[in-house]
């Protein structure tokens, strides 16, 4: 059966699904969750696919899966969405305890904030790797969002934009150092998902040939920790320095190297050994990683 989608494009319609009053400014709305209805929110459980980022507090009582464990949480968390990425709900679990921050990427066109909103790497986490935020952080957030609110409600001028677009990127700084606090407040649980991490890479490239299965990406790795490969990959820049990306290449270097020195494989043969349907594409990695061709590298020993 194809999966059906509720589409809402637009301020305006978001306003209209809410069935809340209609919006001071067609392009960014802050709403108080509970002025909302949710008389348009289906019984069953829908997709949603927003046309603009939001920025969601929901207050959260008892427990939450982050990852693949369990935690307690009592004083909110914080999802955010981008353009057209799909959105699950029911009507039973819509909380109306809460805000929530919407705004329009054509309210970002030309602003340096439209050049760099992709840095904010948590517009692409997955659900359950939502920011647990402290009752202090969430007074923080709270003022960021009112002076957004509050500068879009007055009377619009030539400066209106600008402080809108600042105001924003305020806010979504203090969410980014927010999330580094949380990778470092749960210590021991990022290092046992860099471990895990570890020990996956290390397996698949223990097998004796990547012909069947091919090169490993990100998005696998991901799905192994039931992370999202964004999330992933922050969570291994900070405790390791390299990506997930980065980790791949450099496991792929380790066994290139090994098969360059301890076999009379063509080069060819060990590119298609390790994965790779070209072995130009071998080529050009290992000389990128290593400054030297594979064939140079095997000559040096």
């Amino acid at each position: 059966m194809k999966t059906e989608f509720v589409e809402i494009k637009t301020i305006t319609a978001l306003h209209n699904f809410y069935d809340c009053a209609k919006p001071k400014h067609p392009l960014i709305s802050f709403i108080n969750l509970k002025e909302i209805s949710t008389v348009n929110f289906k019984e069953d459980e829908t997709h949603y696919r927003l046309g603009f980022y939001s920025v969601h507090l929901k207050g959260l009582k008892g427990q939450m899966k982050y990852g693949k464990s369990i935690y307690d949480f009592d004083e909110g968390s914080l999802v955010f969405t981008a353009p057209n990425q799909v959105v699950t709900a029911t009507k039973s679990n819509v909380d109306n305890e809460g805000w929530g921050l919407f705004f329009h990427p054509d309210l970002l066109h030309g602003t340096n904030l439209d050049r760099k909103i992709n840095k904010y790497s948590f517009f692409h986490y997955d659900s359950n790797e939502a920011l647990h935020v402290s009752e202090d952080e969430k007074i923080i957030l709270w003022d960021c969002a009112e002076n957004i609110k509050r500068e879009y409600t007055q009377h619009i001028d030539k400066h209106s934009q600008g402080l809108i677009i600042n105001n924003i990127e305020m806010l979504l700084n203090h969410c980014d150092r927010f999330y580094d606090r949380q990778f470092f407040t749960r210590a021991k649980v990022s290092h046992d998902t860099v471990q895990q991490f570890e020990r996956i890479l290390l397996e698949y490239f223990a097998q004796d040939s990547l012909i069947e299965l091919g090169l490993p990406d990100v998005k696998y790795f991901a799905a192994q920790l039931c992370l999202s490969p964004n999330y992933l990959s922050d969570l291994l820049k900070r405790y390791t320095g390299k990506t997930t990306q980065e980790h791949i290449h450099l496991q792929l270097i380790e066994k290139a190297k090994s098969l360059l020195w301890g076999s009379s494989k063509s080069i060819s043969e060990i590119a298609y050994e390790l994965g790779f349907e070209h072995p130009s594409h071998f080529t050009k990695i290992f000389k990128t990683k290593l400054g030297k061709s594979p064939k140079e590298f095997r000559n040096l020993n």
